[in-house]
């Protein structure tokens, strides 16, 4: 479960690397690390999981506190950046998943939790308090990366079917998923 959660997360953040690089003045986008599952058969315990070597101890860039609400801890650029591919997961996904805790070394990212509101959406089962989804909407302030991206101001969502932010602006700039 913990690998799926984690490359589930990588493949949302590969699409919002695409969007963000086409928004012109965005900038570096954060990477969450593939997490592999590796089996050993000649070992007392046979499943591992591996990932890359960060070369470096992790900083927390956001947190789940106990009270269920998710902090951002810091300003910093890629912290910024955290929070809105956090906006943006959570209105791609019309409300029902939310990428939760996240740390890393520079602009790679490791060791994520996501938080659904339906049990076993799209695979996923959450690794923290689904509550959490109706406080980051209440509580996320956007950011000027949130505004680069053209994210709208978050409302607790009824949960629908998936499609890009991208989708819904007005603008002549298409998502680049659609570009070829």
């Amino acid at each position: 479960q913990e690998c799926k959660v984690q490359n589930s997360s990588r493949e949302y953040c590969k699409i919002f690397a695409a969007e963000a690089r086409a928004a012109p003045g965005f900038g570096a986008v954060p990477e969450i690390l593939p997490l592999y599952l590796v089996y050993r058969p000649a070992n007392n315990i046979p499943y591992a999981t591996m990932e890359e070597d960060l070369g470096a101890p992790c900083q927390q860039y956001c947190a789940t506190e106990r009270d269920g609400s998710l902090v951002a801890l810091g300003t910093s650029e890629v912290v910024l950046k955290c929070c809105t591919f956090q906006h943006w997961v959570y209105q791609w996904t019309n409300g029902n998943i939310l990428v939760t805790d996240m740390e890393g070394v520079g602009w790679k990212v490791t060791n994520v939790r996501i938080a659904t509101s339906l049990k076993g959406y799209q695979g996923l089962k959450e690794s923290c308090c689904p509550s959490v989804l109706e406080q980051f909407a209440a509580t996320h302030r956007c950011n000027h990366y949130c505004s680069i991206l053209g994210l709208k101001t978050l409302e607790p969502a009824k949960p629908k079917g998936s499609r890009s932010p991208s989708m819904g602006r007005k603008s002549a700039q298409s998502s680049p998923q659609l570009q070829k």
